[in-house]
């Protein structure tokens, strides 16, 4: 988190005005989502606006985030930016903000970057992990952080039916009814079963995902994996178009907005790909 500015972050400054990328993990459970609500509702954006907003001496400040989580949805690897004429080190928003937290987020890393930089509309893909507990005794720990299901589960059934998702398609089938997202054609670079101990961990890149399409992905592995349906069924529901075939949506306790990928002209601080929990799954190759 070196405070030098980039040549654009250079120019910005003799402006007066400077973007601010940071860094953020969050433990959802205790809020309804990221996006700013109503007043009263808890939101990781608020709490986050807030504290930025007191090491910045009061001046409002306003976020943009790579990717909207849902309500009890967490991330490891969230990337907002802000745009502000106040002048702090790097390293005073990151530990400014995280002394007006509360313990459930962090500010990982602070970087200047150039105005046309956006956490959102700049993102080529993003990463996402959904934790799944699998023993027949609910887990008394981290019951908030991932997804216990009670059925034994054959990972070998869920890889054959996680591969007719990989690539291009319509994932109507897995979209929720409120989704405002205006294609459901989305390309998944990577879909990824992996056992650790008690845990099967559905590892997903894509270049975007509709709402609810990781849960409904894993709902739909998870029946699989427990015989409940054939392995082929993932494909007839992709296939269909229909959210009412495609089964339960999974519970949001197990998902993690892990990494957000942006075009090399934009270098952004590496941390490892999470939760802390797992984080030596970093690079296993499924």
């Amino acid at each position: 988190m070196a405070d030098a500015l980039p040549p654009a972050a250079a120019d910005m400054a003799a402006a007066g005005v400077f973007r601010i990328a940071l860094g953020v993990e969050y433990k959802g459970a205790r809020y309804r989502g990221f996006q700013r609500q109503r007043d009263g509702v808890p939101t990781v954006q608020e709490s986050l606006e807030r504290a930025l907003s007191k090491v910045a001496g009061g001046a409002p400040v306003t976020l943009s985030c790579a990717g909207r989580t849902d309500a009890l949805v967490h991330a490891c690897g969230q990337v907002v930016h802000f745009d502000t004429r106040i002048d702090r080190p790097m390293l005073a928003w990151v530990m400014g903000a995280n002394r007006n937290l509360a313990a459930d987020i962090s500010v990982t890393w602070a970087q200047a970057m150039p105005l046309h930089f956006d956490a959102r509309f700049s993102a080529m893909a993003r990463r996402y992990r959904y934790v799944i507990y699998n023993d027949q005794i609910r887990p008394a720990h981290m019951a908030e952080e991932v997804t216990w299901n009670h059925r034994p589960l054959d990972i070998s059934l869920m890889r054959q039916a996680a591969a007719c998702m990989i690539g291009t398609h319509d994932f109507s089938a897995f979209r929720a009814r409120q989704c405002q997202a205006k294609s459901p054609i989305k390309t998944v670079h990577h879909l990824r079963l992996i056992e650790h101990g008690r845990f099967i961990v559905l590892d997903i890149r894509a270049n975007a995902f509709l709402h609810h399409m990781v849960r409904n992905i894993a709902g739909v592995l998870m029946t699989i994996g427990a015989g409940e349906r054939p392995v082929e069924w993932a494909k007839e529901v992709l296939d269909a178009g229909v959210r009412r075939t495609g089964g339960v949506t999974a519970h949001p306790f197990g998902l993690y907005l892990v990494k957000v990928d942006y075009p090399a002209e934009f270098t952004l601080p590496e941390r490892y790909i999470g939760p802390h929990f797992l984080s030596a799954l970093a690079d296993h190759p499924g």
